[in-house]
């Protein structure tokens, strides 16, 4: 699943959006678009979860 970050603008934010879903889910895969302030998912989990893990992480995310 894709998701737009708005706030997302540097290494440090995909780390951090990085770290925080891989904490919910270990086996998630992980895809940043700095340019397009998107990321591709390919996890276990559904979207609300992962939703509400970038929330926590700070990040403001719309399911795209």
């Amino acid at each position: 699943m894709k998701f737009h970050i708005p706030d997302m603008s540097c290494s440090h934010c995909t780390a951090a959006i990085d770290k925080a879903l891989k904490a919910i889910d270990p086996d998630a895969k992980v895809d940043s678009d700095l340019t397009s302030k998107t990321i591709t998912i390919t996890s276990g989990k559904d979207a609300a979860a992962l939703r509400a893990a970038l929330t926590d992480a700070g990040y403001h995310a719309t399911q795209v």
